[in-house]
């Protein structure tokens, strides 16, 4: 006797299915099978046991409609049982499985930052109306060090779903220059120092096969066009992560340092980088080599008299003078930053264009007053600029991140080397925490430290008291205390409205076989039959250009993307749109993933138009599922986005 469950590889919050096991008799006589489940993280709706009459050398399959309960994990144990003479009278078999649970709705985040010098503050907090209480917290993090607000900033890159060579060497990059201080962070999400260094051997590792021969990169694999900048930045990871000792492939690293040097020679597309895109990523290149230990200052200096300052920018300038710092013959580069900072009372920042060429070099002028601030640190560690800089950065941030990976990176790079320089009074107090009349807890810092305090209150606390209520952080003793108040929940409704800031998203589903096995309800619900083949087709139309677009379209956990490459498949065949026209014979995107829970499309450079993505599922579990938004970004402006409405799908 054999129990073989077939489970779905996740499960969304609300999905109801029938959950599958086929019982096999491997005898030659019929066979009275009694079937028992018992789950966790999940409701078996009709019953958790069956018996079954199972004919010689035969099976059956038995299904026990089941319903998901909250995120997280869902465990289904399995035992068969039968007393039938055939089997000797008490034979079984039994099998486990577990599935991640997903949130189906976006979750929202939102988190306030400050700090106490004396006495206390009181914040005033109140749960969403729309907030489900069995998900999600109100998060106070106390700390005696400023470090503690680049905490959701590096979580941000840790967790970053996609995986391109930039993406990866930004969060190893950031990860080797804040070693010493991620350890001590405690708070959610943060991994752990065996965790951090697992990853890092796994970046690493993946970055070498990236890699190109001549040290240069693609974003997605070594067919693709090498993109200069992306292949200086992957060395600038490199030598960070060979700094703080992490095992980087001595191959690789080699390699890199060559690709820095010869820079100047790998803009094989004169047409395509104008001056200043090419004038910046060589005076990147140069303070890589500057950080190791290849130090060029000569060529620094002349390539700060190629152009007017105007022309060369922030960036370009940035670098350059952390190459020079403390040269007493830039003078005038001092001045110009002065003249060129906007600022505010409280804030300030740096603008650019490189045009056309932006999405060449991942521009955004975040990232250039992260890499300002640093120049400024090595070279005028007492100008007024800098507390200005750092405010304005984290002034700018949104739920606690900057707006993409290489913001990130680099602001963190920068606010790691201040907060190390600046940071003053030895702490040595206390901080109490209230919500409303109740104590939530308390803390004691005393020496520099980065232990971080984090007290979580459940929503479903919250919610038990609708409105406002005062949280109040109260400091005794001497030093700084830095908090961060952060609030997570999911929305009750399950069902989110289409939206449209910067790209139009649709979807549909299509049968493939048979037209009758897909079909759509008139409350919109998706009907499928059970193991029936399925085209998804995702329309995504852009207005205007748009530069490295991701499109994700999660699937229901009902279906399973059928790989294409496979004999008998249809491959997937997104072809239709591209500038001037309607085209069939090439695809829009460069490269693309079929996951468990999602199908991922990627483009660096998208002109304005339509465009479909298709990719085929099968059917594979009866029930009833969500089918989160599909959603279009550009992964470097993610307030540029859209995403089709959520659906329902019912497999039967």
């Amino acid at each position: 006797l054999m129990a073989r469950p077939s489970a779905p590889r996740f499960l969304n919050v609300g999905d109801r299915f029938e959950l599958p096991v086929v019982l096999q008799n491997q005898t030659d006589a019929p066979m009275t099978v009694d079937v028992a489940v018992r789950a966790t993280n999940a409701t078996l709706t009709d019953g958790r046991g069956r018996r079954v009459q199972i004919p010689a050398n035969d099976r059956v399959e038995v299904r026990f409609p089941t319903e998901s309960a909250k995120p997280g994990t869902a465990r289904f144990q399995f035992a068969a049982i039968t007393s039938s003479p055939a089997s000797g009278g008490g034979g079984g078999d039994s099998a486990e499985v577990s599935l991640p649970v997903w949130t189906p709705a976006t979750t929202e985040a939102f988190a306030t930052y400050g700090v106490v010098d004396k006495g206390a503050i009181v914040q005033p907090v109140r749960a969403p109306s729309d907030a489900n209480p069995a998900f999600g917290e109100l998060e106070v993090t106390t700390s005696s060090t400023a470090l503690q607000e680049l905490t959701d900033a590096y979580i941000y890159l840790a967790s970053y779903p996609y995986g391109c060579a930039e993406q990866i060497s930004s969060r190893v990059l950031t990860t080797a220059a804040l070693k010493d201080v991620l350890s001590a962070f405690k708070a959610a999400g943060m991994p752990k120092e065996s965790e951090m260094n697992a990853a890092m051997a796994r970046d690493l590792a993946r970055l070498g096969e990236l890699q190109n021969s001549d040290g240069s990169f693609g974003f997605w694999s070594r067919t693709e066009r090498p993109w200069p900048y992306l292949g200086v930045h992957v060395a600038h990871a490199l030598v960070r992560a060979k700094q703080k000792d992490f095992a980087v492939p001595e191959a690789t690293y080699q390699r890199s340092l060559a690709y820095l040097k010869a820079i100047e020679t790998k803009f094989d597309d004169a047409s395509l980088y104008s001056p200043s895109c090419r004038r910046m990523i060589i005076a990147y290149a140069l303070y890589v080599r500057h950080l190791a230990g290849d130090s060029d200052k000569a060529r620094a200096k002349s390539l700060l008299a190629e152009a007017s300052l105007d022309e060369l920018g922030p960036e370009t300038i940035g670098w350059l003078l952390n190459v020079l710092a403390g040269d007493p013959s830039l003078t005038n580069v001092r001045r110009w930053l002065d003249n060129k900072a906007t600022e505010t009372a409280g804030a300030a920042h740096y603008t650019f264009s490189y045009n056309d060429g932006a999405y060449l070099v991942l521009h955004s002028d975040r990232r250039a007053d992260g890499v300002i601030l640093d120049a400024l640190i090595a070279d005028q560690p007492q100008s007024d600029l800098i507390p200005k800089l750092v405010r304005g950065l984290l002034d700018g941030r949104k739920r606690g991140a900057w707006g993409n990976t290489q913001e990130n990176a680099f602001i963190l790079l920068a606010l790691d080397r201040y907060f190390r320089k600046f940071e003053g009074v030895t702490p040595d107090f206390v901080a109490r925490l209230w919500l409303g009349e109740k104590f939530a807890g308390e803390g004691t810092f005393k020496g520099r430290t980065t232990d971080r305090i984090s007290t979580k209150i459940p929503m479903a606390t919250l919610t038990e008291k609708p409105g406002m209520q005062p949280l109040t952080i109260d400091k005794q003793g001497a030093g700084r205390l830095y908090y961060r108040i952060g609030m997570r929940y999911a929305p009750k409704n399950l069902q989110l409205p289409a939206a449209d800031y910067g790209f139009s998203v649709s979807r549909t589903y299509e049968a493939l076989d048979n037209p009758g096995d897909v079909k759509r309800d008139t409350d919109g619900t998706w009907v499928v039959k059970a193991g029936a083949k399925v085209r998804v087709k995702v329309t995504m139309v852009a207005t205007t250009r748009r530069y490295h677009v991701a499109l994700v379209d999660p699937l229901p956990a009902g279906f399973e993307a059928l790989n294409p490459e496979l004999r008998g498949t249809e491959s997937v065949s997104p072809a239709r749109g591209g500038r001037g026209g309607y085209w069939s014979w090439w695809n829009w995107y460069e490269h693309q993933n079929l996951r468990d829970e999602r199908a991922e499309a990627f483009c660096s450079y998208l002109w304005e138009g339509a465009y479909e993505y298709s990719y085929i599922c099968r059917a594979t579990t009866p029930g009833s599922f969500i089918a989160p938004p599909a959603k279009a970004e550009e992964m470097y402006a993610p307030e540029t986005f859209g995403r089709s409405a959520s659906d329902r799908v019912r497999v039967e």
